[in-house]
């Protein structure tokens, strides 16, 4: 018992002399430092610039046929879709077509694309896809693939069912059946 309570005294003793050594009440390099930043001039400050106003400015071409250069280039699809159209079915598809983002897997053909597999993650079941690059892409119902404009319909272990639209011969847009069935290597 003796013995614990020394070597706590030692401690305590120790840590009291190494704390005492860090007390410094000089601080009189710290008032000549403040007095001098004191004794310095204040500087001016420069007032901000002046903002000019935005002006608006709207394109106008010189030539009408020119392409506007704030219209996106790269959508072809929607110059075969500029016929006025009165029939309530017709515009339903074309809608479907214009009102939409255009997804990656709508660049290939269908028959170049396969179903390689399907992942079920909280009770949602995805189709695993794989493009003619041998890139794997993940699709869920209501995604589009192939260029006919295929709306995903339904996803089973077994396959992939989608709605495509196309135009008939006589130039009416009308909407078949396709699916994509599972490839098992």
């Amino acid at each position: 018992m003796r013995h614990a309570s020394f070597s706590q005294s030692l401690v305590l003793f120790g840590v009291t002399l190494i704390l005492s050594g860090c007390v410094n009440t000089d601080m009189s390099d710290l008032d000549i430092y403040t007095q001098e930043v004191l004794a310095r001039k204040s500087g001016r400050i420069e007032p901000l610039p002046e903002i000019k106003p935005y002006e608006r400015y709207l394109y106008q071409s010189a030539d009408n046929n020119l392409r506007d250069p704030f219209e996106p280039f790269y959508e072809e699809k929607k110059e075969e879709i500029k016929e006025k159209v009165t029939d309530a079915k017709q515009q339903k598809y074309i809608e479907e077509i214009r009102n939409r983002n255009r997804e990656e897997l709508e660049q290939f053909e269908l028959d170049s694309l396969r179903m390689v597999g399907t992942l079920e993650d909280q009770n949602e079941l995805w189709g695993i896809i794989q493009d003619n690059n041998g890139v794997i892409h993940r699709v869920k119902t209501g995604n589009y693939i192939g260029v006919n404009y295929g709306k995903i319909i339904s996803i089973a272990e077994e396959g992939i069912e989608l709605r495509e639209i196309i135009k008939d011969t006589q130039g009416n847009w009308d909407e078949r059946q396709a699916s994509l069935a599972l490839i098992e290597e």
